[in-house]
This record gives C-alpha cells, structure tokens and sequence, in this order.
C-alpha cells in the first residue's frame, strides 16, 4: 500500500558527507528519515527556499529534459528498503499517456518532485521496515 508523505525537514551539516531529509506521513505521524548527499540536500533545500540559481542546476536541466520530451513527472515512489539503502522510482506520463518508470535514487527523485509538486508516495512495508518515529 502506498502512503503519501511530505517533505518535512532538510538537515544540512556541511561538516558531515551524509545529509538528512525526513518525509511525514501526510495524513498520520509516521516519519521516514533519509540519508542523501550534500549536493542533492542543497538542491531541495534551495528549491523550498525559492532561490533561483543564476544557472540550471543538475535537477532543474532534468526536469527541462523531461517536459521538452513531452512528459511530466507523475509521482515518486520509494518503494524498497534493502541494507540500509532506499530505492525509488519515478513514474512519468508522456503525450501519449504512457506510463514510464524510471528507478533512481531517492534524492534525485525527491528533487525533482519539489520541482514539479509531484506527489511523493511510500510503500508502507517500506516505512515499517525503517525506524519509525513518531510526531509529538
């Protein structure tokens, strides 16, 4: 079963390799922490502040790529936890209203999603999986 989330947080640590974004359930608690790279933290987290950078960046030529192409970012899904690495997929529609799936990391998929306001949906099995944090 698929659970929309949010973004909720962006934690940046310049000092640290690994960053963390963390998805909230949108219509429940439930918190779903993920470890992404500097680079893609900095590429949400400039998106959600509303900075325009004086140039594309990498997901913002992605995203021109895709409409170009005709197709548009549908939803994200992280669909699979396995050894501590999530796994997920983007679901694009063309013209012809073909669904495409793509796999990609996370990051990168959540990146884009902010960009278009695509949905971002989470297997249940795969919050379960993680370790659950509850709201207060």
């Amino acid at each position: 079963m698929l659970i929309e989330m949010e973004l909720n947080k962006i934690i940046i640590d310049e000092k640290r390799h690994d960053q963390i974004i963390v998805l909230k359930e949108k219509k429940g608690s439930r918190l779903l922490p993920i470890v992404i790279g500097l680079l893609e933290a900095s590429s949400i987290k400039m998106k959600v502040s509303g900075i325009q950078p004086p140039r594309p960046l990498t997901h913002d030529l992605l995203k021109s790529i895709i409409e170009n192409l005709g197709a548009k970012i549908e939803k994200v899904v992280v669909d699979k936890l396995e050894h501590n690495t999530f796994y997920a997929k983007l679901y694009l529609k063309n013209e012809t209203k073909d669904s495409i799936v793509i796999d990609a990391r996370p990051s990168d998929s959540i990146a884009l999603a902010v960009r278009v306001k695509a949905p971002i949906f989470v297997e249940d099995t795969v919050i379960r999986q993680s370790e659950i944090l509850k709201t207060k």
